[in-house]
Formats: C-alpha cells, structure tokens, sequence
C-alpha cells in the first residue's frame, strides 16, 4: 500500500504576485514586497494561475508540519502584502523622564534610569517608525521583521539587577 502525499493548496488574491525562482519566494502587493526562502528537502512548490500547491511527497508527521508551517508563513506573507502589520509600544517612565529618537535604522533611547549612554534598538529594513509623545508605533508588510523590531526595542529596555516592582520603567507593548 503506497502512502499518500501531503497538498496544501492557497489561493493568491487579487492585485497580488508571486514569483518563484527555486526555492525563493517574492510576494509583491500593494503595501510592498516580500521575499524568503523556503528550503527543505522532498517539500515543492508550485505556482498554477491563480493558487500555490505546496507538496510533499513523503507522507510523516514531520512533513506534514513542515507543509503546513510553510503554508502559515505564505498565508502571513500574503495577509501583509495586503494590510500591513502594526505593533503599538507604549513608553512608561516613572524615574527619568527617557527621551525617545530616530537614527536612520536604530531607535535611541536616551536618559533611561539615568544612564549617560543611550541604548540602541535595531529597526529591521521595510518596517516604518512613527514616534509619538509616549507611544511607537511600527508598521510593515513583513510579520516577523516588524515583530522582531517591537522585541529589539523591548529588550533593549530590559531592567535586570534592580526590583521590578519599584523600576517599572520600559518600553512595553501594548494590545
């Protein structure tokens, strides 16, 4: 008895294209565009009129939750291209009032807890910044470039060595 093999299948939507060149995907719409990589042995896709068929010809566990793993990634890819992603990051001082700027793909934080050197995040390309009296808010076609840049900014306000409960300040992300 011969196993069966695994198929997802996602339809592309209007105004919205797709090319593969091997096993690099570039998604282009209207909020931008979008390229990754997906390579994984025995896992293939391919681009009919208006659908990706995503196969494996292997039919295990594993396989399928790779097929389905690439299938979420296109499908957030595609949601992207289409709306754009935004995180909302609140900033709270209670000790030092911190100063929050812009530096070409960095976001410096200035005067947090007093410290004389300002902290740094990374801002990841094709994600937009938009600085407020207390709030950020980024904005990006790509989930998890835009997602990564909120952690970058978060992290870099990580307070360690002193109690929480009396330092309560950071840059937080709101919901």
């Amino acid at each position: 008895m011969e196993k069966k093999s695994i198929d997802r299948t996602l339809i592309i939507p209007k105004g919205v294209s797709i090319n593969l060149d091997g096993n690099l995907m570039k998604v282009k719409g209207p909020k931008g565009e979008i390229e990754r990589r997906f390579a994984f042995k025995n896992v293939n896709f391919n681009l009919s009129e208006n659908k990706i068929i995503i196969t494996s010809k292997k039919n295990s566990r594993k396989f399928k939750k790779i097929v389905n793993s690439f299938y979420s990634h296109i499908t957030n890819m595609l949601w992207g291209i289409q709306n754009s992603y935004t995180y909302k990051l609140k900033v709270c001082s209670g000790h030092f009032p911190m100063k929050v700027t812009q530096d070409k793909d960095n976001i410096l934080i200035s005067n947090f807890l007093g410290e004389k050197i300002p902290r740094k995040a990374a801002i990841l390309q094709g994600v937009s910044v938009k600085l407020d009296s207390d709030t950020i808010t980024l904005t990006g076609a790509d989930k998890e470039a835009t997602a990564q840049s909120a952690a970058n900014i978060e992290m870099a306000t990580k307070i360690t060595k002193r109690d929480r409960r009396v330092f309560q300040d950071g840059i937080f992300l709101m919901k």
